[in-house]
């Protein structure tokens, strides 16, 4: 895929991300995809597993949403810079997000923060 079909396809998470639609985020990825932190320990394995964790999170925190400051493509990969808003009386907090890409899909993700 191109730097611009990847962005697109990103674009398209985030809708999902902060729409609350787990199953919407969850399609996005490969069967085998991951949610990770970076160079480290995997957060949520396969698209199941992306799904269940993230349908926590938004029932944890319905007004969750993310603001993507920056966005760009590096090769094969997507890096968002982001702010995450949980709401109630949970700070606001920002994280790098890498994005890597399969079969027009996302594979992994990694999270600085």
């Amino acid at each position: 895929m191109s730097g611009e079909a990847n962005l697109a396809l990103i674009e398209r998470l985030m809708e999902r991300y902060n729409a609350g639609d787990a199953d919407g985020y969850a399609a996005l990825f490969t069967e085998d995809g991951c949610e990770a932190v970076y160079r480290g320990d995997v957060l949520r394995a396969g698209r199941d597993g992306v799904r269940a964790g993230n349908a926590k999170t938004f029932a944890d925190f319905p007004d969750n949403r993310a603001e993507v400051k920056t966005r760009y493509t590096m090769g094969d990969y997507v890096v968002l810079h982001e702010e995450v808003f949980r709401g109630g009386d949970v700070a606001p907090f920002e994280v790098v997000s890498i994005y890597s890409f399969r079969d027009g899909l996302v594979e992994r993700v990694e999270f600085v923060q």
